[in-house]
């Protein structure tokens, strides 16, 4: 996956190329990426999305570092296997539960009870979150009434829930990204169900509390005029610190595999890979 910004994305001499302001072409190797996330000040030409989607390689509109996400081009991939085995895990109670549960292991670092359904291991995790929010507040001196605020009257909100919602949002842009970059389907989700971003909103609460949670408290503790502002600078400049995205897939993978269901076999009839990788005339020992 790449991250690309101020430039004109096009193609010259039949390659695939980044024009910056000054004319200075870089060369991206769009048919080994599997991705291209395209942040503010890029123009993307009708050939080069033709070129893209000839390979294979998603484009993906977003903010600075992921922390929005506005559109993606043919989103899933050009690949139906992966999105079959989501929807296989989704759709099998027992492996759901067992996605489930390794969530809550990931995100709490231990085990989830044992004989729990779905709905039990939520109300759990509800009363765990309620706790964390509040520990939160107290390590930042920030005063906390509690996780409440109305979308449609956002201005009323406190100042730490306008900035943890500013926060969540960030990181469901990257999230998105990621699952979109991975292949998979935002709306088929495990804990979260019957939501556009029902799989994003699994994949952020795993690492929200030790990513973009802190980041929204430190900010309300603060008190400054543009809280908003400041707390998606903040992740913004966080997401590309620690390299997020690059976690995120893995992350989705173990999840997933968690299930103990065995990935759909390659179809015969599969489109395959756009630009295949060269072979090397020495062995495998060798570099050649």
């Amino acid at each position: 996956m790449v991250f690309l910004e101020y430039g004109e994305i096009d193609v010259v001499d039949g390659a695939f190329v980044l024009i910056d302001k000054t004319g200075i072409r870089t060369h991206i190797p769009v048919g080994s990426v599997a991705c291209l996330l395209l942040q503010p000040g890029t123009r993307v030409s009708h050939a080069a999305v033709v070129l893209a989607a000839r390979v294979g390689t998603l484009l993906i509109w977003v903010g600075e570092a992921g922390v929005r996400l506005y559109a993606a081009g043919q989103p899933g991939g050009a690949r139906a296997d992966r999105l079959l085995y989501q929807a296989k895990l989704a759709l099998d109670d027992d492996a759901r539960l067992k996605v489930v549960r390794k969530m809550y292991q990931i995100r709490f670092g231990e085990p989830a009870p044992l004989r729990r359904s779905i709905e039990q291991l939520r109300g759990i995790e509800g009363s765990r979150v309620r706790a964390l929010y509040k520990m939160l507040a107290q390590k930042y001196r920030v005063e906390w009434d509690g996780r409440e605020y109305d979308p449609a009257n956002w201005s009323e909100a406190d100042i730490p829930n306008r900035c943890l919602s500013s926060a969540t949002s960030c990181l469901y842009g990257i999230s998105e990204a990621a699952i979109l970059a991975a292949g998979y389907a935002p709306a088929i989700g495990f804990v979260h169900t019957g939501k556009p971003q029902s799989f994003v909103y699994d994949i952020a609460d795993i690492v929200k509390f030790e990513t973009v949670v802190p980041v929204a408290f430190k900010i309300a503790a603060k008190k400054q005029a543009e809280p908003d502002r400041e707390v998606r600078l903040a992740c913004r400049d966080m997401f590309r610190q620690t390299n997020i995205l690059e976690r995120l897939i893995p992350l989705i993978e173990e999840v997933l595999a968690a299930g103990e269901l065995k990935p759909p076999e390659t179809h015969p009839e599969a489109v395959p890979i756009a630009i295949p990788e060269e072979k090397g005339v020495a062995d495998a020992g060798h570099r050649g």
